[in-house]
C-alpha cells in the first residue's frame, strides 16, 4: 500500500513544471494522495491547468495571499471553499514568496518600506494565515504543514536582500507555529533546499551561474 494512499492535501505556489511545489505535487501523487491546488490569478491557472491534468487531477482554487480575509480570494474564504469539497485536509505546502526584484539587487539598506512590509506579508505572514485557516481541517486527526525556506535566512547571499529577512521570519514562525499546533498532532517544517532552476530564483540576480549542466 502507498504511504499516501487516501491521505488529502493542498498545494499552493505552483508557478510551472520546474517548481519545487510541481516537485513535491508529483511525488505526493506517485505515492497515493489526493491533491487540491491554489493558483494566484488567471495566468498562473493557465500554468497550471496542463500540468495538474497530467496526474488527473482537477481541484483548484484562486487565491492571492495578500487580500484581506473578507475578500473573495482570500486565505480564509479558500479554506471556507476547500471545506466544501473535503471534510478535513491531512497536509499543506506552502511555497509561496514576493519581492520586488528590482529591490533585490544592490544593498539591502535601500529596502523601501513598501516592498519590506510586502514581502514579509506575503512570504511569511501568510504561512500563519494558511497555518490557522487550515487549522480547523486538521485538527481532529492531526497534520503536517510545509513551507520553504532558503540559506539567505540564516546568512547572507549576494541579492537575497529582504527575501532573506521574510525567510528568517519565517523561520521563526515554523518554531513558534510548532509550538501553538504540536498538541494537536500538527507537525510544522520547513524545507531549505539548495540553488534550484526556478521562476524564484531567476528573479535573484547572479543567481544563474549557479546552474551549471
Amino acid at each position: 500500500m502507498s504511504i499516501m494512499k487516501s491521505k488529502k492535501g493542498l498545494i499552493m505556489g505552483v508557478a510551472n513544471e520546474r517548481s519545487i511545489a510541481w516537485g513535491i505535487a508529483k511525488t505526493l501523487a506517485d505515492h497515493g494522495a489526493e491533491l487540491a491546488f491554489s493558483y494566484q490569478n488567471e495566468g498562473f491557472k493557465k500554468r497550471l491547468m496542463p500540468l495538474m491534468s497530467t496526474l488527473e487531477l482537477d481541484k483548484s482554487f484562486e487565491c492571492d495571499v495578500s487580500k484581506d480575509a473578507n475578500d473573495f480570494n482570500s486565505i480564509e474564504n479558500m479554506f471556507k471553499k476547500l471545506s466544501k469539497v473535503w471534510n478535513g485536509i491531512d497536509f499543506v505546502v506552502h511555497a509561496l514568496a514576493y519581492s520586488d526584484k528590482e529591490e533585490l539587487k544592490g544593498k539591502y539598506v535601500n529596502c523601501s518600506r513598501e516592498n519590506f512590509l510586502n514581502s514579509l506579508d506575503i512570504s511569511a505572514f501568510s504561512f500563519t494565515r494558511i497555518a490557522k485557516s487550515s487549522f480547523p481541517l486538521m485538527s481532529l486527526k492531526g497534520g503536517s504543514l510545509l513551507t520553504l525556506s532558503y540559506l539567505g535566512a540564516e546568512r547572507t547571499t549576494p541579492n537575497y536582500n529582504v527575501m532573506g529577512v521574510a525567510k528568517s521570519a519565517l523561520e521563526a514562525s515554523i518554531k513558534y507555529l510548532a509550538m501553538d499546533l504540536g498538541k494537536n498532532y500538527i507537525r510544522v517544517n520547513g524545507l531549505s533546499a539548495g540553488p534550484v532552476k526556478t521562476l524564484a530564483g531567476a528573479a535573484i540576480s547572479g543567481a544563474r551561474h549557479v546552474y551549471r549542466y
